[in-house]
């Protein structure tokens, strides 16, 4: 399906004008729920309750007791602006043309008909929508957005849950940027009540043992700490101000760890990503849920729970339904996720992946192009990255360790991860899994052609942002797109 039919396809779902306003009338203010989505920059499930050993995160493990935590929550893309593209529209950031990262900055992109943001659905129901800045005394929120795309309308009505009328429910997106690398990574230890002693952290064993390894690897976790304690102040706010009882509190991350084969990749250190769930006196206290959870699926959820219908084109998928008793129960709604890399500020690549429970699965559509291509801001900002091309070219790193530092990737990748939760195994030519490399290629195909994938087609160099296309032009001279001319 191309880009033409799929939007052809989608476009008889129901459109923001055909909402049904008899299912939000039979609701008042009071009995709709406030929503307060939490999004941590750059993380996975490296939490307490998540089972991390060292990292200290009490307020998050608090609310997991009081509400749902998900263990098997993944994004759809591995870096933030393509992820959050997916999350705000509840579709494949591959499907809307928002898949690059940080593309159409400058050429007017907007949003293919009858896609929209959840933030409109939920403003036309009646909900203030805020991308909250003063989230709590203390405590900023970023206000990010980085979408893949131009907006007409703004997205949100302010940057703050009280500048709302009196009994209106609102809708809140609360980023928070402490846990994305950068330069308040710095002296991290010392704003942190314990931080994390860098001799005791468990490294992956595709990392090498090294103690520019261990600080790097503790001032993560220690960026999580703070975090946590940003959480607390936040859901303090909340309960002060007499709005805990009827907020639903969301948390999760927008993609995985800023690290070496996470943030960029489609390793589960890229895309799998803490969820957790509160909502009082709806959901039980304490439940641990392993279904397949999609990014997208949360944009769904949130607008059931506010009693929105989801149109029918979304990709998202209702995971919480409302049971007879009140209560809200958990539905499967996946078998597998599908995630998707592309281009990456000035490093270009194409990459999805499947994950089912046990097996993840990579298609390397340029196999040719090394883990390690140019970009400038990896090579500026992780030193873990620094440490393995230099041991590497010693030959001090072992053969796991030395994957990462190959000169091409594997066309297919395939791993079990209930015995090779690291992926470090390809088994993708191992006859024993002849059967199972067939059956996730065929869904990954499959889904390439239902969706719509619009990573088969070349980028248009105007959506392209001119710093990135100068860098492109320096330092990728062999463009993989025909006869283009970046000049």
């Amino acid at each position: 399906m191309n880009r033409r039919d799929f939007l052809k396809a989608v476009s008889c779902g129901t459109a923001v004008a055909a909402l049904p306003r008899q299912t939000l009338s039979a609701r008042s203010n009071e009995q709709r729920p406030n929503i307060l989505w939490i999004l941590s920059e750059d993380i996975s499930p490296d939490l307490s309750c998540y089972g991390t050993p060292l990292v200290e995160t009490p307020n998050l493990d608090e609310l997991a007791r009081q509400g749902i935590r998900y263990t098997n929550a993944f994004t759809t893309g591995p870096v933030c602006s393509p992820s959050r593209s997916a999350m705000i529209t509840g579709m494949y950031q591959t499907s809307i043309g928002a898949h690059h990262h940080r593309s159409h900055r400058e050429d007017g992109y907007t949003l293919p008909e009858p896609v929209r943001l959840i933030t409109d659905y939920f403003r036309q129901a009646g909900y203030f929508t805020a991308n909250v800045t003063t989230a709590a005394p203390g405590v900023q929120g970023s206000g990010k957005t980085d979408f893949n795309f131009t907006l007409n309308d703004k997205p949100f009505d302010g940057t703050d849950w009280n500048q709302r009328k009196l009994g209106q429910p609102f809708f809140a997106q609360l980023s928070i940027g402490v846990t994305h690398r950068g330069g308040h990574w710095q002296n991290l230890s010392e704003k942190v009540k314990n931080p994390v002693d860098p001799a005791k952290v468990k490294l992956p064993p595709y990392y090498p043992d090294h103690p520019v390894a261990r600080q790097d690897w503790a001032t993560y976790l220690n960026s999580i700490q703070l975090m946590d304690e940003y959480v607390g102040k936040i859901l303090k706010r909340l309960a002060d101000k007499g709005l805990a009882e009827n907020t639903v509190v969301i948390f999760i991350g927008d993609n995985g760890q800023c690290h070496v084969r996470g943030k960029q990749w489609l390793y589960d250190g890229g895309i799998h990503i803490p969820l957790i769930i509160r909502w009082p006196g709806k959901v039980t206290p304490g439940e641990v849920c392993g279904h397949m959870t999609s990014a997208i699926d949360i944009s769904a959820t949130v607008l059931k729970i506010a009693g929105i219908e989801p149109p029918k084109y979304m990709q998202g998928k209702v995971f919480l339904e409302p049971g007879s008793d009140g209560t809200w129960k958990m539905v499967e709604a996946r078998d597998c996720i599908i995630a998707a890399r592309d281009r990456c500020d000035e490093t270009i690549d194409r990459i999805r992946c499947v994950r089912t429970e046990r097996y993840k699965y990579i298609r390397n559509f340029m196999p040719e192009r090394p883990y390690t291509q140019k970009n400038r801001y990896k090579e500026q900002s992780y030193p873990m990255l620094a440490l393995m091309k230099e041991l590497y070219a010693q030959g001090k790193l072992t053969p796991v360790q030395a994957l990462f530092m190959a000169s091409r990737k594997p066309a297919e990748e395939l791993y079990d991860l209930q015995s090779d939760p690291y992926e470090i195994n390809n088994l993708a030519a191992s006859p024993e899994q002849k059967a199972t490399l067939k059956a996730m290629r065929a869904i990954l195909e499959k889904w390439i052609e239902e969706t719509g994938d619009m990573g088969q087609f070349p980028e248009k160099l105007s959506a392209i942002t001119e710093r990135d296309r100068k860098r492109i032009l320096e330092e990728d001279k062999s463009w993989p797109y025909g006869n283009s001319d970046l000049r």
